[in-house]
């Protein structure tokens, strides 16, 4: 079971989605002789204005080939954040596709401060990054170039030194 939403309509207003494989599917449906229904909501189920924007967004993401470009890009964003596994607490990095983390070392008794002092870090500087417990998350946009890349690592590095 897969549920979707905000990239949906790129975040433009708002829509989810829930997508499983067959099998459940069907489990679900034909439970009983009469079937059930899928029941999963029905808040603004199929509103004009969330498919027309959901409908936008995937020809936007083929017209400019952003998956394409994505998968391009991974190789080098992998690169470029493993290269700070030697950067002070950083116990783990971990990425796929365009999506990364970096793990710091907790502060003794004070759980998520150091990430949270390197988000406000990071942001003085222009760079805008998630910090969720002791994790940065990154998860820059598909249009994203290579030197901003750079940018990010670079940022990333800066703070990572100047922090305890």
């Amino acid at each position: 079971i897969i549920t979707m939403a905000k990239g949906l309509t790129n975040a433009a207003v708002p829509m989810g989605a829930v997508a499983v494989d067959s099998t459940i599917y069907e489990t679900i449906v034909g439970a009983t002789d009469f079937g059930i229904e899928f029941f999963h909501g029905y808040t603004y189920s199929g509103h004009p204005l969330a498919c027309a924007a959901g409908l936008a967004a995937l020809d936007i993401y083929r017209d400019e080939k952003l998956f394409e470009r994505a998968a391009e890009l991974a190789p080098v964003l992998e690169d470029a954040v493993h290269s700070l596994c030697d950067a002070p607490n950083v116990i783990d990095i971990r990425n796929l596709g365009l999506v990364a983390g970096i793990e710091l070392m907790p502060r003794p008794d004070a759980p998520g401060e150091r990430a949270i002092e390197l988000f406000h870090r990071c942001f003085d500087k222009g760079l805008l990054v998630r910090a969720t417990g002791d994790i940065l998350a990154l998860s820059p946009p598909l249009i994203i170039q290579e030197d901003q890349i750079g940018f990010i690592v670079d940022t990333l590095r800066e703070a990572l030194n100047a922090v305890d």
